[in-house]
């Protein structure tokens, strides 16, 4: 608050001098309009001059600044939409996955400690590369592998779950937790509707700057076929990490739907 006193207070000051100096300039040619001497008459144009040079800098400071200040606000504010916008798994994951952790361990299955490790890696990469700006593409599979590989494990019925990738460069970077809100519509309105015959097909190819995110699932037509809310997000994330550069196809074709993520990745 006291800063922002000070900066308005500098602003009066200088507007003081300038209208100060723009009165003394307009007497003292009067001054020289009464007398004859050249000599003062062109150090007077001299400094009519310099004073315009100093305003018209004055002025593109300070239009400058202005210009600085909206980008910053800007930029705050993109970064704050994008932090409430950016894609955390799903809760009630966890507590699905948590009662499927405690079944397993009363039945003393062979999986457990398999699971709790796969569930660390989620929650370690959900807290700690979620938020940052961008992440490998490895590391991104890896992360949509564990959860599969969790979702695998979660469901007793006979599922067709395949995650199928062509990649040419791991090392390309991507905004991490982009593509599993629509792993997790799969899973959740496709799998979990259906009593027999689900599957969820995954696919990830990169080739030629090119990054192509796919999933194609089944789904009980009754049910809703995806989550609005978060496509919603999603693509206003995409706005902003990927403006020009981003296509979201959303297909539904009877009872199975099919989402897809393009990017251009440089």
């Amino acid at each position: 608050m006291i800063s922002v006193a000070k900066k308005y207070f500098s602003y009066f000051i200088v507007i003081v001098l300038l209208v100060s100096t723009s009165i003394g300039m307009v007497h003292y040619k009067q001054v020289l309009e009464s007398s004859e001497n050249t000599v003062y008459e062109t150090y007077f144009f001299i400094f009519q001059v310099l004073f315009f040079a100093v305003i018209g800098c004055f002025i593109i400071s300070w239009v400058f600044k202005l210009i600085q200040n909206y980008r910053l606000l800007k930029n705050q504010k993109m970064e704050a939409e994008l932090g409430l916008l950016k894609s955390k798994i799903d809760p009630h994951f966890f507590f699905n996955t948590l009662n499927n952790l405690y079944g397993l361990s009363i039945a003393k299955s062979d999986k457990t400690p398999e699971y709790i490790q796969k569930l660390a890696e989620i929650m370690r990469y959900t807290i700690y590369e979620g938020d940052k700006d961008l992440t490998l593409l490895k590391s991104e599979i890896n992360y949509l592998q564990e959860y599969i590989d969790i979702q695998k494990i979660r469901y007793q019925k006979n599922v067709d779950i395949q995650f199928k990738k062509k990649i040419s460069d791991q090392s390309t970077l991507v905004s991490p937790l982009l593509f599993i809100m629509l792993v997790e519509n799969a899973f959740k309105h496709g799998i979990e509707s259906l009593r027999e015959n689900a599957f969820v097909h995954i696919n990830l190819m990169h080739q030629n700057d090119t990054l192509t995110f796919e999933v194609i699932n089944n789904f009980e037509t009754k049910s809703e076929s995806g989550n609005r809310m978060g496509l919603k997000n999603l693509k206003k994330r995409l706005q902003y990490l990927y403006p020009n550069r981003h296509r979201l196809v959303l297909e539904s074709n009877e009872n199975v739907y099919n989402a897809k993520i393009i990017l251009t990745t440089k």
